[in-house]
């Protein structure tokens, strides 16, 4: 949560405070209906103050007095926070259409054939791949399914399957331009992405220390096991965010997508 929702949010919570301490108090001291008092704190903050109703007992007049002085600076708070609020959502929506621009480029330059290559050597591919093929027709809860599925699958690819070395040497040609991704400031809205770049660049680092990639005692290919499939894990959560923001935004980027999709065994770029 960025502050300026967190600082909304705790406007919202002070201003319900207010006129709910406001009311009970004014139902006890005054004898107010529930309506009569919810009326008056309303009246009282947006400094409308019609003058039909008011407190006669001396609780009643202090409780005013302080729903004065708090709720009105708490009202024009949450007003001028809500103007606040609503332009930052905007700005980070834009700023978020910009990073799934980074996201499509990251899968159409390494992003796709890694996913390709890791669920070739997946041995549990079967169970999920079918429930993948995204369609036309998927709707939110389709998507929210997918996601359960990758959430629970279990990533258990073997780094012994690999031909390690040029595995390695795919990554290191794209080093540059994943460096180049990391330099862009719209990644830092990207919790999940920047997650997804870490693990992308240490298995690229695991694989480039080592002198040799062949004849590695058994805890060391277990290590890098862990790696591979870390790296497995986020790059096919991130590909299903992508596509779901393809689908809500760009149909003809979704339509290409969908004829790439990794998953698909018979995927083709070509229209049929």
């Amino acid at each position: 949560m960025n502050r300026i929702s967190f600082r909304f949010q705790i406007y919202i919570a002070l201003f319900l405070c207010v006129i709910i301490g406001g009311m009970i108090a004014l139902m006890f001291e005054e004898g107010f209906s529930f309506l009569d008092a919810f009326y008056f704190i309303i009246v009282t903050i947006a400094t409308v103050g019609y003058g039909d109703l008011h407190p006669v007992t001396p609780l009643g007049k202090m409780t005013v007095i302080i729903v004065i002085l708090l709720g009105v600076g708490v009202f024009i708070g949450l007003v001028a926070n809500s103007i606040e609020y609503l332009i930052d959502k905007r700005e980070r929506a834009e700023r978020l259409k910009k990073m799934n621009m980074i996201v499509g480029v990251l899968f159409s330059e390494l992003g796709i054939r890694l996913l390709k290559l890791f669920g070739g050597k997946d041995p549990a591919i079967g169970e999920i791949r079918a429930a993948l093929v995204v369609v036309d027709k998927w709707s939110v809860d389709d998507f929210k399914k997918a996601y359960g599925l990758l959430e629970n699958h279990s990533y258990a690819v073997k780094s012994q399957d690999f031909d390690l070395e040029a595995l390695r040497d795919h990554l290191r040609k794209r080093e540059d331009f994943m460096i180049r991704l990391l330099e862009n400031p719209e990644l830092l809205e990207h919790e999940a992405f920047t997650e997804l770049m870490q693990a992308l660049f240490h298995l690229n680092e695991e694989l480039v220390i080592r002198e040799r990639l062949t004849g590695l005692p058994q805890t060391d290919y277990n290590h890098l096991s862990v790696d591979i499939n870390r790296a497995y894990r986020h790059l096919a959560l991130a590909w299903l965010r992508y596509m779901q923001h393809l689908k809500a935004n760009y149909p003809y980027l979704f339509s290409l997508a969908m004829r790439v999709n990794p998953f698909d065994l018979n995927a083709s770029p070509i229209v049929r």
